[in-house]
């Protein structure tokens, strides 16, 4: 079992910056997988970035450089550094923990780019 908790999420300005963070408790946490995915109003759940248990990682296309993924495994951390954010990155955000079959998911966190 995995538990996800989330923070780093608010209201920022267009072309402003957030960093969102997930801290992960209750397992090995170096041996899964981590991602962050996003939900905006009336859309489907999509990935933004994920990083494997080895450090790789991978984006979507729309991030286009703007996001960097990162992860401590001493500190059982995820963290998701986003610039450039613009109104339609506006959603809310999960953290995800993926090994084998076993998926885990954060309570989620908003995100709203507005000026």
């Amino acid at each position: 079992q995995v538990q996800l908790v989330e923070s780093g999420g608010g209201l920022v300005q267009p072309g402003g910056s957030l960093r969102l963070s997930c801290v992960a408790s209750g397992s090995i946490f170096s041996i899964y997988a981590m991602g962050w995915y996003r939900q905006a109003p009336g859309k489907q759940r999509e990935l933004v970035a994920a990083i494997s248990s080895g450090g790789s990682t991978n984006y979507a296309a729309f991030v286009k450089g703007r996001f960097t993924i990162s992860r401590d495994n001493v500190k059982k951390m995820v963290n998701l550094q986003m610039s450039s954010l613009n109104a339609e990155d506006t959603a809310v955000y999960y953290c995800n923990a993926q090994r084998s079959i076993n998926t885990y998911w954060g309570q989620g966190t908003q995100v709203t780019v507005s000026s």
